[in-house]
């Protein structure tokens, strides 16, 4: 079975047809999702997308949306987490982190609320899931000054020291449709080299597209879509196991272990 750690199953580009999408990932061998929120606004729906569809999620307030964020979001958070703490599809808080990489946004408020929902996960007892972009020390700061359970660093991309540090502190790295892309050499290079404890698959959806969904703008412009599914991974996993010299049931084997260990709550439902 192949677990995709990092979902947008919620996204509106899902909304036409997302039965038809999870339809299809569960024929191409997906078993489980993990449907990370962005805001508190999309609380309620992603978990009730998680339990319809028999997946898990996370609930967590995105870098990219805290300039949007309501006066009383992170409070939000703490009663969604306590209300919803024996929920058994609820695996992380997430997507937090920070994000250095998209210009005119401001570095303190998205540092203030990542260190309260670190705060918030060490509270909860969750493990985290992480947004790094151009953030690795941003982010590893912070986990010294409130350390948690571990988790996922998703869409992973950092130097070989940074990489190190996150897995001494118990964090899984993802990897998805970037890791396709033979220009992505950082990121092919971080896939083959560390620790196989460390590896999980993601596809981010419906963004991070492989390379052979990617399109130029102008194919975008004339229609082409660009848009990326939970289907695709165990096609994206053929790349891991190719830079590994892993069979795809050993690509398998140890993603979808490695993602059960670092989300404890995945582990039953995967397997019940």
């Amino acid at each position: 079975m192949w677990i995709d750690t990092h979902c947008h199953l919620d996204a509106p580009e899902f909304s036409a047809d997302r039965a038809e999408v999870v339809v299809r990932a569960v024929a191409a061998g997906v078993g489980m999702q993990v449907i990370p929120a962005v805001q508190a606004a999309h609380f309620e729906a992603v978990r009730a997308l998680a339990h319809e569809q028999g997946v898990s999620y996370a609930l967590g307030v995105h870098p990219l949306y805290v300039h949007r964020a309501a006066p009383d979001e992170l409070e939000q958070l703490d009663h969604a987490l306590s209300r919803w703490k024996d929920d058994p599809r609820l695996v992380a808080v997430g997507e937090i982190g920070l994000d250095y990489f998209v210009p005119g946004l401001d570095a303190a408020l998205q540092e203030r609320f990542y260190l309260a929902q670190l705060k918030l996960a060490r509270q909860h007892g969750l493990p985290v899931i992480l947004h790094v972009r151009r953030s690795a020390d941003g982010l590893l700061k912070g986990l010294r000054r409130h350390e948690v359970c571990g988790g996922i660093a998703h869409a992973f991309n950092a130097s070989d020291a940074q990489t190190t540090q996150f897995v001494s502190r118990g964090f899984a790295l993802g990897f998805g449709g970037a890791m396709t892309f033979e220009r992505a050499l950082q990121i092919r290079h971080l896939a083959r080299t560390v620790p196989e404890t460390a590896l999980v698959l993601e596809t981010d959806a419906p963004d991070i597209p492989p390379h052979w969904l990617y399109r130029t703008a102008a194919e975008r412009e004339a229609g082409l879509s660009s848009r990326n599914e939970p289907a695709e991974l165990p096609r994206i996993a053929q790349t891991l196991a190719d830079l590994r010299g892993w069979s795809p049931a050993q690509t398998a084997a140890v993603t979808t272990a490695n993602a059960c260990r670092v989300l404890p709550r995945l582990g039953a439902l995967a397997h019940g």
